[in-house]
């Protein structure tokens, strides 16, 4: 299903006195929506409404990102996420050693992680107290770190078969 995203659907923000910004009024969903609208490079984005939340994917450079809310409680979770290598890989432990060097150092609040015998970068967290900066800001780091890093991590430890 195709997530159709134009000017007339993006936020309304405006500034509090501490000229921070807030919504008005908007869902979490309607504010993902928001950045993946700001972010989508090649006019990509899908959307997909299941029992386990909705999930949303759209192209960033080189790379997807994929994007679930659970729901809108306190409770529900905000994960971002995007595959940047294919397991098996060549010389795995050096591939893991670099990955939990960068972990330390590289990845601000993202991080990589091993799913579905990929290597991926990913975020997550309850969507309590959530801004909608935050929500920016998740989003941006996920998709820049994967995309600067795919390429060089396929060259060096690309697929081991």
């Amino acid at each position: 299903m195709s997530l159709a995203m134009t000017p007339s659907s993006l936020a309304t923000f405006a500034t509090d006195e501490n000229d921070e910004l807030f919504p008005e009024a908007l869902s979490y969903a309607e504010l993902i929506e928001t950045v993946i609208a700001s972010l989508d490079q090649s006019d990509s984005a899908m959307v997909n409404h299941a029992d386990s939340g909705t999930i949303w994917k759209f192209q960033y450079g080189t790379i997807e990102v994929l994007v679930q809310l659970t729901g809108e409680t306190d409770d529900d979770l905000l994960t971002i996420w995007s595959p940047v290598l294919m397991l098996p890989a060549k010389d795995e432990l050096g591939l893991y050693r670099k990955l939990m060097a960068m972990n330390w150092s590289g990845t601000f609040e993202t991080c990589f992680g091993l799913a579905d015998q990929q290597v991926i970068v990913l975020l997550q967290r309850t969507v309590a107290d959530l801004s909608p900066g935050e929500i920016s800001r998740a989003m941006t780091l996920v998709a820049t770190i994967a995309d600067e890093q795919d390429e060089p991590l396929q060259a060096e430890f690309g697929s081991a078969s």
